[in-house]
């Protein structure tokens, strides 16, 4: 990443990669040794767990880098057993560890799969993971309620939409992620005066911890270990989809962020706690990058657009004990002065500047009140707190009674919701960088409904559309504002956001979505109603019989109740409360929120605020040496041996094979289709590689540990059979070519010599090899010892070379006359005006 400042200064900052991307647990019989190595395994680390403590963690971090060689040492060494010590599990990386009423377990990744690429960083889904108890059983102090614990912590299921990154930090946007750190900023402000103009600094991003779903499970340790040990993961959804513009890509990305902050499930969290936290708050990041560039440190071209949704703030429920369809809403607490929607709003002013735009899909107009109890207080708090507020940042509210507009055969909903991104869009614009530009997002827009589900995925979509044309634009790929709703890239963004919808709402509602996108757009086919009618019911059961149990699922582990000894189970208790709105336990109340309830917004001025908000948290140190993970071989891995067919990159939905009709020669993904949406493409490619449909996931990309396990020496690569080799993607799109065959035994002989030549060339730890004792005989039995002789060439040769240089001599040896000579070089100059002269602007 790069920043130039207002002279010709320059600052690149190297994000630091996490260097412990594979681990193997050794059991030792007293003591856990976890060995952690980088992709190419050129360098290693140790962590030692005690297995001798029945109630405390005690873990050791010596914080040395070891050779292969220098880790078997320490590891035989220590070894007091007298057998070769075992490995117990290999693993991705650590989640965190956690206890209950005995001892601690530690929570591994075993298996994990690719989703995302953005830049250089690749973004994973667990996929599988392993809890191992620490403390041996000899020493194991029974409790009769650990299994019930154990069993409620393991039914959040951390293979389900759980993401994590090794070098991009997923839990803030792409706008902060690129910002130079505030703190370097001021340093190299203070040094105008300094003749340097480039500095270069190694930066390690600090985690959103809204947003950090395992920050519990890593609190005990976060402080002790080396932060290559600590993965942040994050919850939510994460998705990407190529669109090819006549060949070129670009990768559309779709992140979803669920916070940590007053979550739970549907009916069980409503509104909003004492803090101004909101029930189901999702930040979703529509991503969108030119990869058409080579390089993403000297010229990186891309985009984001950011939108949330959540609840209405305020402190409103439904009571579920009744069981009817539509539970009454009613609001607990009397709110006068919007203290809990001033807190909230705050919150987004703080995080994303102004101006904030509430785009309500409650009804507004009920014969009985229902929906349009929240509207009216939504309405009286929002103005009631502008009234304190400059009038450039007012908060501005559009209401959209979606259910109402969407009554009749010929109701435009999308339409209508397009006229609403086209207005609010313009306030808040998009973040765009390019090589020497930068535009940022000031702002946001906020999405809302009752459940934050059906109606708001529909409109986020919308506003996702709208925002798409415009960052197509930005990059020069596009000409206009609007997308048409039946081209491939409209509809490949649908797709996108279909399964982010069907996501969320498994994860707060029970159930996949029952209003679609296409419901809204009328061209549902009839066959839908019963899937609609299925996923209704299983809404409904869901949160009448299994919603309690999952929120307390949720609160053990999220940290938010943490269980003692002689003291009241989870279970038992009668409310969770006092767990989600700990300030209203605060005696007394905390400086900042002495403030006047008329400034609600902060400490600041109000003609001061900011209207676009980048504040990046980091650890910034010079950088005083290379790497020892290179972002370039960490991502396109030249050191391992793969098939095409397995690479993420090659295997993500793609237009052009997923969406494009057959047999058609305009392959424009902006073209309007004349026939209906591809109704397989939902349940085809998109769905194998989609993160709500990943359980049953068979993805060649998916990585387990026990295939790719912690090695100490080079090995020789596995070769696979014919049957073996999966299928290729494009192989029912395109018909054969060439018969494909498997390397022959010498080639990848041939193959394993010049990655171990390249592993020794590359070690740090260990002096260079000659690479003549690395070659062995050919199958002649001769030595290669890789020598040629100097070519000699004539003198007459080189006479013929030097006057065709001077362009005085053609290759026939004619003489060249003065009018071909300045004809040339008009031609060279393109003066000739034979092409037209076509620039690219980066």
């Amino acid at each position: 990443m790069s920043s130039n400042d207002e002279s010709d200064r320059k600052i690149i900052l190297h994000p630091v990669i996490n260097s412990l991307q594979k681990l193997a647990v050794y059991d030792l019989k007293d003591w856990l040794y976890i060995v952690g190595t980088n992709n190419e395994q050129t360098s290693f680390r140790l962590l030692r767990i005690s297995r001798m403590e029945a109630k405390n963690l005690v873990i050791k971090d010596d914080g040395k880098e070891y050779s292969s060689q220098e880790i078997q040492g320490v590891i035989s060494k220590d070894n007091k057993s007298g057998k070769a010590a075992t490995r117990s599990v290999s693993a991705f990386g650590i989640v965190g560890f956690v206890k209950f009423m005995e001892g601690y377990y530690m929570i591994l990744i075993t298996k994990r799969r690719p989703v995302a690429a953005i830049g250089l960083h690749y973004v994973y889904k667990i996929e599988e993971t392993a809890m191992f108890y620490i403390p041996c059983e000899a020493i194991r102090v029974s409790h009769a309620d650990e299994h019930r614990y154990l069993k409620m912590f393991q039914s959040v299921d951390l293979s389900s939409n759980f993401y994590f990154s090794y070098s991009y930090d997923i839990t803030n946007t792409l706008q902060v992620n690129m910002a130079v750190p505030k703190v370097l900023a001021d340093n190299i402000e203070k040094q105008k005066d300094n003749k340097k103009r480039l500095w270069e600094y190694d930066i390690r991003s600090r985690p959103n911890r809204r947003f950090v779903w395992n920050e519990h499970l890593t609190s005990a340790v976060e402080d002790i270990l080396h932060p290559d040990w600590i993965l942040h993961v994050t919850h939510g959804f994460v998705g990407q989809s190529v669109l090819s513009i006549f060949g070129r890509p670009v990768n559309i990305a779709l992140i979803a962020r669920r916070s940590n902050k007053y979550a739970g499930t549907r009916f069980l969290k409503r509104g909003a706690n004492f803090d101004g936290d909101v029930a189901n708050e999702v930040e979703t990041e529509q991503i969108v990058e030119d990869m058409g560039v080579s390089s993403w440190q000297v010229c990186p071209r891309i985009s984001s657009f950011v939108q949330i949704r959540g609840s209405v703030p305020g402190h409103w429920s439904q009571d579920v004990t009744k069981i009817v369809a539509k539970p009454a809403i009613s609001y607990d607490l009397s709110d006068p002065f919007g203290e809990t929607a001033g807190k909230h709003f705050r919150s987004l002013i703080e995080r994303y500047g102004t101006p904030i735009v509430v785009v309500n899909l409650v009804k507004q107009r009920e014969k009985k009140k229902h929906e349009s109890t929240l509207s009216d207080q939504y309405i009286t708090d929002i103005s009631y707190l502008n009234q304190f507020l400059a009038p450039q940042h007012h908060i501005v509210y559009v209401p959209f009674d979606m259910a109402r507009k969407n009554k009749g055969s010929k109701a435009n909903v999308l339409g209508r919701l397009a006229r609403i991104a086209e207005s609010n869009i313009s306030k808040t614009g998009i973040y765009f960088c390019a090589k020497d530009t930068e535009q940022l997002q000031t702002g946001i827009i906020r999405v809302n409904c009752v459940d934050c589900l059906d109606r708001t995925n529909t409109a986020q979509f919308a506003l996702g559309k709208y925002a798409l044309a415009k960052q197509l634009k930005k990059l020069g790929l596009f000409g206009d504002e609007q997308l048409d709703f039946d081209c491939d890239c409209t509809r490949l963004l649908e797709v996108l956001y279909e399964d982010h919808g069907d996501t969320l709402a498994l994860q707060y509602g029970g159930s996949q979505l029952v209003h679609r996108i296409k419901t809204y757009r009328k061209t549902a086919p009839w066959t839908s109603q019963g899937n609609d009618i299925m996923q209704t019911l299983s809404r409904y059961y869901s949160n009448t019989f299994s919603d309690a149990e999952k929120q307390h699922a949720m609160n053990l582990f999220l940290g938010l109740f943490k269980p003692y000894e002689n003291d009241i189970p989870i279970w038992e208790t009668m409310s969770d409360f006092y767990l989600h709105n700990p300030s209203s336990r605060k005696i007394p109340r905390l400086l900042r929120e002495r403030l006047p309830i008329t400034q609600w917004w902060g400490e600041e001025e109000v003609d001061n605020m900011s209207l676009a908000v980048r504040c990046r948290n980091a650890i910034v140190t010079p950088l005083t040496s290379k790497s020892p993970v290179d972002a370039y071989s960490d991502f396109h891995r030249p050191h391992e041996y793969t098939y095409l067919s397995t690479v993420f990159t090659f295997n993500m939905c793609h237009t052009i094979r997923d969406f494009a009709p057959p047999n058609v020669s305009d392959l424009s993904p902006f073209t309007v289709r004349s026939s209906r949406r591809r109704e397989d493409v939902k349940g085809g490619r998109s769905a194998q590689y989609s993160s709500a449909s990943s359980n049953t996931s068979s993805d060649s990309s998916l990585q387990e540990s026990e295939e790719d396990e912690v090695k100490t020496e080079c090995s020789t690569p596995t070769r696979q059979s014919a049957a073996e080799v999966p299928n290729s993607p494009w192989s029912k799109a395109l018909p054969p070519i060439v018969k494909l065959q498997l390397p022959s035994p010498q080639d990848m002989s041939l193959y394993q010599r010049y990655v171990l030549v390249g592993k020794q060339a590359t070690d740090k730890n260990e002096k260079y090899l000659d690479p003549e004792q690395l070659l062995m005989k050919t199958l002649d039995g001769s030595k290669d010892r890789y020598k040629s002789d100097v070519p000699k060439v004539s003198k007459a040769s080189l006479d013929l070379y030097e006057k065709y240089v001077s362009k005085k001599y053609d290759t026939l040896g004619a003489c060249i006359m003065s009018d071909q000579v300045e004809k040339y070089a008009r031609y060279r100059n393109n003066q000739l005006f034979i092409y037209p002269a076509v620039g690219w602007d980066y």
